[in-house]
Order: structure tokens, then C-alpha cells, then sequence
């Protein structure tokens, strides 16, 4: 299912593209072949941040990877900087790096991230005709490369020193550190100063990401009169701490289940007379008796959702439900705040017109919006609230987040060619072409 199709409305919001012109220009047809001639040069590059093993609590790798992605935006005029987040925070930090171009011209924010999930033990790139395997070579490390590369083509025709372009690689994507205010501040600042986000999470042939779920967690402590069993369901007993959060958990199942992008797992239960719960580790113990009825009950679990509203919409209905309790008991229930949602805009779709275009250019046919059903939080989503964006331009691959990840080195090229141009082609325009209006937000 493609969400172009459950979100026909917006296509009414979205203003007329004039400059998706359906042939390369002559500019373009050299970027594109600057694209193919270093091609190969691009899969050694690829293959050396690869064989860095750069696990998300690897501090050195990480930040090794993002040396070598800093010297080489560096020798593109690039204005480069690692920052160091506290202690407290206990990740290695990010790589930024800033490109001034024409005054009123587009500022282009793109996206990408160093860290892995796997954490090999050395070099694992291992290449077989155009498939390469390795860790990190789909996520997101040739996604990087994707950028990087297009940005040379860019140079090398001349476009790239009138170009507005600002780069954020994080250090942890796979795993935030927390606080998240503090961890994702350098990534939201950049937001604000943008008009544009463009993030290189895997992409596909024939779709991009339009729209990225928020994600969020909720925590519901049930208690109850401890006592006799013999007693329970009495009105001096009551139901105890285990019913009520059967009540509710089933509550939520029953009255929110079905909607659109909507998702609410229950990720653990514990309960019993004497509980522990680790919120951090997300892990807990209980005991008690079989006789005895529950005093506590403690659920964990995440909320997904398209949308701030659907999210407030949901957290509501979810409290309504908690408040309605059980005889003899009590609950609360408490929400988290991580991901924000990457909504679909119009200004999205103004986008994939532009990226549809360079595709269908280039020869490569259409593309379309992905449904973000298929699609978790990212590092756009925390600019989502801000400016339009697109993901999913990135390397084409399977395998990700395990030890035989494999990329498509044919795509990896094609990749490269529709992002240089596609910046070719927005990259010059003024920047109120693309500006957010406050309200294009809540279409």
C-alpha cells in the first residue's frame, strides 16, 4: 500500500513543481557521469568506514568514522566541527559540518548517522561482484557515502560553492543517549536554521519516506488491597493490582486498536506483592503467594503514532480508560516523550516531485511515498515539527542491524546520481520556496 494513496488530500495542498523537468540538462548529464567515474572510487570509500567497527557504545570507531567523513567534507569547503556531549549523556558524539553558498538560497539540511547496531570484531566488508556484505554497509554508513559522493559530482560541475548545504552525522542514532534534549540539540538547532531535511535511512527503488511514526513510551502502575485470596472480588477485598492492569491493558486493546498508523505494544508485565521494575533496563522481578491477592502490577510498553495529535488524541483516551478502576484499586499511568512524528506534509510531497523527477530523468522511473507503516523513528523526526523533509535516500540493501547486512553496489550509483540531482535542482532556488508555513503542518 503506498501512502500517496491513503493521503490523496494532501496532493491538494501541494504547489504546482515547475522544475522537475522530465530530460538531464547538460550540467546534469556531467554530474551524472562524474557520479559513474567515481564509482568505484566510492565503494573503497565505503569499504574503509565499513571495515571501522563502530558500534553505537564503541566511542572510538564511532568518532574514527567520523574522521574520516570530516576530511573529506573538509576538502570540499565545509566547515567541520566534532561535538562532544557530556559525560552524562554517555555517547561519542556528532559530526557537523557547514557549507555557505548563495545568500536566499535553499539551506539544505542532510542527514546521516556513524554507529551500527552490530558490534563485529573487526574488518567485515566482503564484496561479490556488485553485492557487497558488511556491517553498516545499508545502515547507514552508504547512505554517508551516498552523500558525500553526490556533493563531489556537485564540485566538480561547479554547483556545489552556491549551494546552502548543512550535515549532521550522529554518533547514535541506533541508540540515543539521554537526555535526548541535550543528545539531539545539535541536530534540532541545525533544524531550525534549514528549511529543508534530508535523511539517508535505506531507501528503495521505487519509494521514499514521506512520513516517519513518533514513538513514545507509557507506564501504567496498578495497587490493590493485599489480602486473602478467599476474599478476592468482595468489596472489602476488591479485584487486586493484577486485574485492574489486566482491565486496562485489555481496555486499550479493545477501544484504540485499528487506527491508521496508530500502534501501542505492551512490552513487559510484573506483579505481585512485592515487585521491583527497572525503567531503564526495562526488566523486573515479582513474588508472592498464590493465596495472596496483588498489591502491585507495573506495565511497560510504546506508543506509535503519525501524528502530535494522534498522539494526544490516544494519550487521552488511555488516561479515560486507567481512571476507570476496579474495586479496591488504584492506577496511574505516566507517558514518555522520544521520537516526534515526521508527519506528511504537503511540503513533503513538493519534494518527491522534485526527487520523482531527477529519478525519472536519470532513467530510473517513478518514485513514490512510502507507507510509514513500514518505517520506525529516525533522526528526521526530531526536525519533522520544524521543516519538510524526505528519507529512505540512502543505500539499497538487506539485511540491516545484523551481522550479514549487504548493499546493492549497482544502487549504491543510482543513489548517487538522483541525490546530486536532485540538490542540482532545488539547490539554487530561493529559500522562500520552501519554507514552512505555520499551518502546512496540520493538513
Amino acid at each position: 500500500m503506498r501512502l500517496r494513496a491513503s493521503l490523496a488530500c494532501l496532493a491538494a495542498f501541494a504547489p504546482a513543481v515547475t522544475g522537475a523537468q522530465s530530460t538531464l540538462s547538460g550540467a546534469e548529464q556531467r554530474i551524472r557521469e562524474t557520479v559513474e567515474k567515481s564509482h568505484e572510487q566510492a565503494v573503497t570509500y565505503l569499504q574503509k568506514v565499513v571495515n571501522i567497527p563502530s558500534n553505537t557504545l564503541k566511542f572510538a570507531g564511532v568518532k574514527a568514522v567520523g574522521m574520516v567523513f570530516k576530511a573529506s567534507l573538509d576538502s570540499l569547503g565545509f566547515t567541520t566541527k566534532w561535538v562532544t556531549l557530556p559525560a552524562e549523556v554517555g555517547r561519542a558524539g556528532h559530526l557537523v559540518a557547514e557549507h555557505k553558498g548563495k545568500p536566499g538560497a535553499v539551506r539544505i539540511m542532510l542527514i546521516g548517522h556513524l554507529d551500527t547496531v552490530v558490534e563485529p570484531d573487526g574488518p567485515t566488508w566482503v564484496r561479490t561482484d556488485s553485492i557487497a556484505k558488511g556491517v553498516g554497509t545499508g545502515d547507514i554508513k552508504g547512505g554517508d557515502v551516498v552523500i558525500l559522493y553526490a556533493l563531489k559530482a556537485l564540485q566538480a560541475a561547479g554547483s556545489l560553492k552556491d549551494m546552502n548545504i548543512s550535515i549532521i552525522f550522529t554518533g547514535d542514532e541506533e541508540h540515543p543517549g539521554e537526555p535526548l534534549a541535550i543528545d539531539r540539540k545539535d541536530l534540532i538547532d541545525m533544524g531550525k536554521r534549514s528549511d529543508i531535511a534530508l535523511a539517508f535511512e535505506g531507501g528503495n527503488k521505487s519509494d521514499v519516506t514521506v512520513a516517519r511514526r513518533g514513538a513514545s513510551s507509557w507506564r501504567v502502575t496498578a495497587t490493590g488491597r493485599q489480602g486473602h485470596s478467599a476474599g478476592v472480588f468482595s468489596p472489602g477485598a476488591g479485584y487486586g493490582a493484577i486485574y485492574e492492569l489486566a482491565r486496562i491493558v485489555n481496555g486499550f486493546r479493545e477501544q484504540l486498536a485499528g487506527e491508521q498508523y496508530l500502534t501501542f505494544n505492551v512490552g513487559t508485565i510484573v506483579g505481585g506483592t512485592d515487585v521491583d521494575y527497572d525503567t531503564v533496563g526495562v526488566k523486573g522481578s515479582a513474588a508472592s503467594k498464590l493465596n495472596i491477592i496483588s498489591k502491585s502490577a507495573i506495565a511497560h510498553g510504546d506508543l506509535r503514532f503519525i501524528s502530535e495529535d494522534q498522539k494526544e488524541r490516544t494519550r487521552n483516551k488511555m488516561r479515560e480508560i486507567v481512571a476507570k478502576h476496579l474495586a479496591g484499586t488504584d492506577a496511574k499511568i505516566t507517558f514518555l516523550d522520544e521520537y516526534p512524528a515526521m508527519a506528511p506534509t504537503p511540503g513533503n510531497l513538493k519534494l518527491l516531485e522534485y526527487y520523482d523527477g531527477a529519478s525519472q530523468a536519470l532513467g530510473y522511473g517513478r518514485v513514490e511515498a512510502l507507507d510509514p507503516g513500514r518505517r520506525g523513528a529516525g533522526d528526521i523526526s526530531f526536525v519533522g515539527p520544524i521543516l519538510d523533509g524526505l528519507d529512505g535516500l540512502g543505500a539499497i540493501g538487506t539485511g540491516s542491524h545484523a551481522p550479514d547486512e549487504r548493499v546493492n553496489l549497482n544502487a549504491l550509483k543510482m543513489q548517487t546520481e538522483r541525490t546530486a540531482i536532485f540538490l542540482e535542482r532545488i539547490g539554487k532556488l530561493p529559500s522562500t520556496n520552501f519554507s514552512r508555513t505555520p499551518a502546512s503542518g496540520n493538513h
